[in-house]
């Protein structure tokens, strides 16, 4: 095996919006938005046979 790619940073940006509707309910929206992290990685592994490992960053 040999690296091909190797970064941190988001993956991907995720955002809850609650809604309060004119009859009293409240949804709520979520939004998934790739980031340059995610376009990345899609292209340096595009077409192989990877083993993807990942491991969370303190914060």
């Amino acid at each position: 095996m040999k690296e091909i790619f190797n970064a941190d940073g988001i993956f991907v940006k995720y955002r809850e919006k609650r809604v309060e509707l004119e009859n009293g309910q409240v949804l709520t929206h979520r939004s998934e938005e790739p980031t340059e992290l995610w376009w990345d990685l899609k292209e340096a592994i595009k077409g192989k046979k990877v083993k993807i490992v990942v491991y969370e960053l303190e914060e």
